[in-house]
């Protein structure tokens, strides 16, 4: 009379653990496959920012100029010294800047 000790004759074990084995491939296939699926989907999105900055390019592209005759008279008026700043102004043109801003 001989005594299985291991277990090694139970077929029913064995072929629990083949399942257990085709189960486990199948679920990593699955997973393999639905990362293949997500890395496909790429997608691009613009900030506000990036928006903006895009509109205010456009803006100034659009606009006028350079007025090279006006550049000339204040360069001739600043080096003979006919240029004044109004210093009340020019602060209240500098809070006025700042305001809009904020």
């Amino acid at each position: 009379m001989a005594i299985n000790i291991n277990n090694l004759n139970n077929v029913t074990q064995v072929q629990q653990n083949q399942k257990a084995q085709v189960k486990q491939q199948a679920s990593e296939s699955a997973n393999t496959q639905s990362q293949v699926r997500t890395v496909g989907k790429d997608s691009v999105s613009i900030t506000p920012q990036a928006k903006q900055l895009n509109e205010l390019q456009k803006k100034s592209s659009e606009g006028p100029g350079i007025d090279q005759k006006k550049i000339d008279e204040l360069k001739k008026a600043i080096s003979s010294g006919e240029y004044k700043v109004d210093p009340e102004k020019l602060a209240a043109s500098i809070a006025d800047f700042e305001f809009k801003l904020l």
